[in-house]
This record gives C-alpha cells, sequence and structure tokens, in this order.
C-alpha cells in the first residue's frame, strides 16, 4: 500500500449590496510550490513558520500558476487591503480535514475584482494559494466576502 493525499482548494467569492447576495461564484484554487515548504515546516514544527491566515484580492489577470509567489495587482484601497481572515477548521471527508479562512470587505471604492489569495503575513509573506477569474465588479457600500477552503484530502 502507500500513502497519498493532496490539497485542494476552494474559493467562494460573494457580492453583497444592500444586503442581498446579488453574485455568488465558486472557483478553484492554485495551490503555490512556496507554500509546500511553509506547510512541511508547520506539521514538523520545524523552523519559524508563520501560519496562513490573511486574505488578499487583487486586478491582476495573468492565469494563477503554481510558481506564484505573490497576487500580480494586489488592492490596497477602497477598504479591500489585505486583511487578516476568520480561521476555522470545517470537515469535508474526514472531521476537521479543511482549513477555512473568511473575510468580507466593506468596499469604500469601485474596482474590478479579478484575483484573490491567502498568505502568511499582513505584508509580504508566502503565498498559500492564488486564482483569477473573471470580474467582480464592486463599488462603495458593497460587501466582498471571500471564503477560502484548503481541503487536506487523503487517497
Amino acid at each position: 500500500m502507500q500513502d497519498t493525499g493532496n490539497i485542494k482548494g476552494l474559493i467562494k467569492l460573494e457580492l453583497i449590496r444592500n444586503g442581498k447576495v446579488i453574485e455568488s461564484r465558486e472557483v478553484k484554487n492554485t495551490i503555490t510550490n512556496a507554500s509546500l515548504a511553509e506547510m512541511s515546516g508547520l506539521v514538523g514544527n520545524s523552523g519559524s513558520k508563520t501560519a496562513f491566515t490573511y486574505l488578499a484580492v487583487g486586478t491582476g489577470t495573468t492565469p494563477a500558476n503554481a510558481t506564484d509567489t505573490t497576487l500580480e495587482t494586489e488592492i490596497t484601497d477602497s477598504g479591500l487591503a489585505r486583511a487578516a481572515s476568520t480561521v476555522s477548521q470545517e470537515t469535508t471527508t474526514a472531521t476537521d480535514d479543511t482549513l477555512q479562512l473568511l473575510k468580507a470587505w466593506t468596499v469604500s471604492g469601485s474596482k474590478a475584482v479579478t484575483e484573490c489569495g491567502a498568505l502568511n503575513a499582513a505584508s509580504a509573506g508566502t503565498l498559500l494559494g492564488r486564482q483569477v477569474f473573471s470580474a467582480v465588479n464592486v463599488v462603495s457600500t458593497d460587501v466582498l466576502q471571500l471564503t477560502y477552503k484548503f481541503i487536506f484530502a487523503g487517497a
């Protein structure tokens, strides 16, 4: 027998306007190569590794790739700056096999959001996952809610 496993990512984006969800979509995530060393260090308590608890959005359009280390064009204004998320464990297949990061931004400008990512620092840091998608057009007073799930799946 051989042990196998992988990490799957699932992202849910919700655009909320005047208290109502007007757009909701789910996209798959791309796990980055850079995050693998960070995750193995966290599992083995080796070195000074940092947990992934931050979410960011951007306007980049270059397709996500495992070699990505940052968002292409991270948004730092309009109420959409990188922020700490609410972190929890969820059950997908086995008890607590999924890391969930949740953040709701209240928008203070207008943007066409086309990418998102999960990181382990308030600035710079290691990028755990990134994805690009068709534009979610937000305007002032909208709420953009991002739910990032990392599912640690067995064979």
